[in-house]
């Protein structure tokens, strides 16, 4: 396995606070999926559920899933668009109190100013591992809304071991790996087109 931060949820401000833009973490322990419509239900029902997501992970995915007996397992689970998430992002992290959330490609600034204000954290896991990722699950603790929403946008409960690589990509000082790396490009181009004009 590839070297990075072991963390183990629930996580502390102090644990969060210690993470940098850039940083590649490993995850252990309870995360839960979450999409658009799953966080209207979480926010609606946080109350109701039979844990508390206050320094877990939400994890923007939808599992392919097969019945085991009574049992569901994960055949293949893999990140998102997080960005379609974006508008309701700074009220679910301030709401329910997460330590972070995991993902593909950016978010924008109401992610960035939640995770300074609230110290949470956005991470990115690779795109196209999802059966790889899927190793990582242990087992579902539970699920929720499944006749509601279908499989890939139910509330799925997880217990991990090692999911990573995830590169921090906002941290809780609202830096942003891929804004500044776009400001970067920016200015490079700049300079590339003004000497040529010269």
């Amino acid at each position: 396995m590839a070297r990075g931060q072991r963390l183990r949820t629930p996580l502390e401000k102090e644990e969060v606070a210690r993470l940098k833009a850039g940083d590649i973490i490993y995850v252990s322990g309870e995360v839960f999926t979450s999409r658009d419509r799953t966080q209207k239900l979480i926010l609606e029902n946080r109350d109701k559920l039979p844990f508390s997501p206050k320094g877990l992970l939400e994890f923007h995915a939808g599992p392919i899933v097969r019945r085991e007996g009574s049992e569901w397992k994960v055949v293949s689970i893999g990140p998102t668009t997080s960005f379609r998430m974006e508008n309701s992002e700074y009220g679910f992290i301030k709401e329910t109190g997460i330590a972070g959330v995991i993902g593909k490609g950016g978010m924008g600034s109401k992610t960035r100013e939640a995770c300074r204000e609230f110290k949470a954290f956005y991470g990115v896991l690779p795109g196209g591992a999802a059966a790889l990722i899927a190793k990582s699950v242990k087992r579902i603790i539970g699920v929720y809304w499944l006749e509601e929403l279908s499989v890939p946008e139910a509330m799925w409960h997880l217990e991990v071991e090692n999911l990573g690589p995830i590169t921090v990509v906002i941290d809780s000082f609202g830096n942003d790996l891929y804004e500044d790396l776009r400001k970067r490009i920016d200015e490079n181009l700049s300079r590339t087109l003004k000497s040529l004009g010269e």
